[in-house]
């Protein structure tokens, strides 16, 4: 626990960790927000397909304008001001950068960034979890071949996750279950766009005014956002998916203990060691009291009468066997923790999260009845919607991860309710990210093959 005063030393002696940002929306601004309160780190450059954009992100965050006014990145470098500009080529490939943090959201061009930034020498820190989903093993592999770290993004609740099941392991537990809350009610796996203000609890006008952008919001209410982080989660961890995907149990914190162990044992879970997301709403619709919606939590286990008996001695929250307890946070900060993934990259060469097989996918599945020839839109749009699944079910289905179904055409009808499959679409195979798609499903199959 000693990153802050690293990074006092590395302010004391004049060598910042040098960070270039591509990407300057709604996550990024939040890290922009923290950034110059953090010593031992510049903020080089940041790349955006919107410059001005970018700027007014920085100056809505606090920053004076003579802050990010560089006219070139050397001259940002000398300065120690900030680049603001459109060419993340340059910014990857600049020589006193250290750190590339990719923050676009878009999974396609999140592989392009990433795949150059290695070549390039640099460590990348993930935000774009969607493209860590459908190809995050072999961004890991191909980081450590080129002698850098690749990392997920502190500040998101999987690398959150991450980091409670790291603690839980390195004290000695296993580690029974981990995951996320959400709002969640069956229902919402059909929302739109049109219809997400309705079900989060705002009215379109109190949406406008804030900005919001009603696809990436309703990419978490339909469930999309909690089965890409859940891939990511279990890529990264061991921990592995139940065979239907996510359940969303609605459950309390105080009682996260009691469900999230065994069917056998008086549970829900299909087996120890799973990913989960549980759910701030019964099904009635009604809240949940002393919910976990916005937080991550770990269950581990107390294996003998010993730690049994402590758990009870310091009150730890256990299920009524005793056997069982957990450790959560309640909330996550987004963008503004990102700064634990800099400095943990940039001072011990260790990521905050990052994939260590292929255990996991996240499918594009049909929102409602699909025609051919309709172009698919994506998470969160009105044609798709992510579940979660092992990996080696959807290399023996052939299914269409769903980072890689935006944009493409349906060759033929598809059921509302059913799995989409690579068969079911045109893909352009020259997009880099569908080459690394393809090559990780070869490399990582475990004897498996997809079908094509």
């Amino acid at each position: 626990m000693n990153l802050y005063s690293k990074l006092q030393i590395r302010a004391a002696e004049g060598k910042p960790i040098r960070v270039g940002l591509v990407g300057a929306g709604k996550f990024a601004a939040m890290y922009l927000a923290q950034v110059p309160k953090i010593p031992g780190v510049h903020l080089v450059g940041v790349a955006d397909i919107a410059p001005d954009n970018a700027r007014v992100n920085l100056k809505r965050v606090g920053w004076q304008e003579d802050r990010y006014g560089a006219s070139s990145l050397d001259a940002a470098c000398a300065e120690g001001t900030t680049h603001v500009g459109d060419d993340w080529h340059t910014l990857a490939s600049h020589p006193k950068i250290d750190i590339i943090v990719e923050a676009t959201g878009n999974p396609i061009a999140a592989v392009d960034h990433a795949m150059y930034a290695f070549d390039q020498g640099k460590h990348v820190v993930m935000v774009t979890v969607e493209a860590d989903a459908f190809c995050g093993p072999l961004l890991a592999r191909k980081a450590q071949q080129a002698g850098v770290v690749y990392s997920l993004a502190y500040g998101d609740q999987p690398a959150l996750i991450c980091d409670l099941v790291d603690w839980a392991r390195a004290a000695g537990f296993e580690v029974v279950a981990a995951g996320r809350g959400h709002k969640w009610l069956p229902q919402f796996a059909q929302s739109t766009p049109e219809t997400v203000w309705e079900h989060w609890g705002l009215t379109p006008e109190q949406a406008r005014l804030g900005g919001l952008n009603p696809k990436m919001f309703n990419s978490f209410l339909d469930g999309s956002k909690p089965a890409i982080e859940s891939t990511a989660v279990c890529n990264a961890t061991g921990l592995t998916p139940a065979p239907d995907g996510l359940a969303y149990p609605p459950v309390r914190i105080d009682d996260i203990p009691n469900v999230m162990r065994p069917i056998e044992e008086g549970g829900q879970l299909h087996h120890k060691g799973q990913v989960e997301v549980v759910s701030s709403l019964e099904l009635d619709g009604k809240p949940v009291p002393y919910d976990i919606r916005v937080g991550v939590w770990v269950v581990f286990e107390g294996d003998t009468e010993y730690i049994r008996r402590c758990f009870n001695e310091y009150g730890v929250q256990t299920d009524d066997s005793g056997r069982y307890a957990c450790m959560y946070k309640r909330w996550h900060l987004i963008g503004l923790e990102l700064g634990i993934s800099v400095a943990s990259v940039g001072i011990r060469n260790e990521s905050t999260g990052t994939a260590t097989g292929y255990r996991a996918d996240a499918i594009a599945v049909a929102k409602r009845d699909l025609k051919g020839g309709e172009i698919l839109d994506g998470e969160g749009g009105y044609t798709v919607v992510g579940k979660l699944m092992p990996a080696s079910d959807s290399l023996n289905l052939g299914g269409l991860p769903l980072g890689l179904a935006h944009g493409v055409t349906l060759r033929n009808p598809v059921a509302a309710g059913q799995p989409l499959r690579w068969t079911d679409v045109t893909v352009d195979e020259s997009l880099l990210a569908v080459k690394v798609r393809r090559e990780m499903e070869r490399e990582f199959g475990g004897g498996l093959r997809a079908v094509a």
